[in-house]
């Protein structure tokens, strides 16, 4: 009897883990949920940030509310909570601020924009990309930090890894790719071909975790970047150009986000010339 009960133990417990796994592979949010809650997790207890938990809790509250009030008025669609819990991680790791303020509006403007701004039937700024910046434009009291995750190879190695897993679930990693050749390609030339500088610095400038999670947890998000997969390409390989410019001409900390929050309205062109099906959660 009690071998009987502890195969129908073995099974339930097994059936718990086969049913967590199909829901866990069932959306690439689940994905970016735990990879950016581990590069969190890794950048506080390893590299030491310094951090201020009471604006990490209140940028998770203000987004998670902010979503379930739009949302409350909307789709009463509240699976896209997830969404916000991405927005609350990724301004976790990126804005910097000492001000509870400009937490709020960050939080704030980063999941209203997905209801206001959009067109076509779609948002095209990526949330936290727009929350970020606008907090810079409109406060002066937030900054981002590239440096904060020094040259550790191993979490720049993780991050490439996780990320790519992402983009295949989603189908952007043309994007990816197209911002990264388009970027590095121009610097490299601009470094070690013109100027002469050595390998090791031109390296140096993409060993930042910030740089990589942008390419592959920022400019690829499915929602807001261009639907037909030529249009990303296009848009992704100008934000690049931009982005070079941007970052050794203007000497502008953060280059690739600020890129990508001016070149972000060009989606609503690029999705009427390039006319495709948009991507949706399911």
């Amino acid at each position: 009897m009690s071998q009987v009960l502890t195969a129908a133990k073995q099974r339930s417990f097994l059936n718990i883990i086969q049913d967590f796994t199909t829901w866990f592979v069932s959306d690439a949010r689940h994905y970016q949920i735990f990879f950016l809650s581990i590069f969190l997790g890794y950048g506080v207890s390893v590299l030491k940030w310094e951090v201020n938990e009471p604006n990490i809790i209140l940028t998770f509250f203000i987004c998670l509310i902010t979503q379930a009030t739009f949302i409350a008025f909307t789709t009463r669609d509240y699976r896209s909570l997830k969404s916000a819990l991405i927005s609350a991680l990724s301004l976790s790791l990126m804005l910097k601020t000492n001000s509870a303020l400009v937490i709020l509006l960050a939080s704030f403007l980063s999941i209203a924009s997905k209801f206001v701004l959009k067109g076509n039937g779609k948002h095209f700024f990526n949330p936290t990309n727009f929350g970020i910046i606008t907090a810079i434009l409109l406060t002066q009291n937030a900054w981002i930090s590239p440096g904060q995750w020094g040259n550790d190879g191993i979490i720049i190695f993780f991050i490439g890894i996780l990320g790519l897993s992402v983009l295949v679930k989603v189908k952007r990693l043309d994007t990816a790719l197209a911002f990264l050749i388009t970027f590095c390609s121009l610097s490299f030339i601009r470094s070690v071909l013109v100027l002469g500088w050595e390998m090791d610095f031109f390296l140096h400038q993409f060993t930042s975790g910030t740089l990589l999670l942008f390419a592959f947890f920022m400019i690829t998000d499915p929602v807001s970047s261009p639907s037909h997969p030529i249009a990303r390409i296009i848009w992704a390989t100008l934000i690049g150009v931009f982005a070079f410019y941007l970052a050794n001409y203007q000497f502008v900390n953060g280059a690739p986000l600020w890129a990508l929050f001016f070149l972000s309205p060009l989606t609503l062109l690029l999705d009427r010339i390039f006319v495709h099906s948009k991507f949706s959660w399911l």
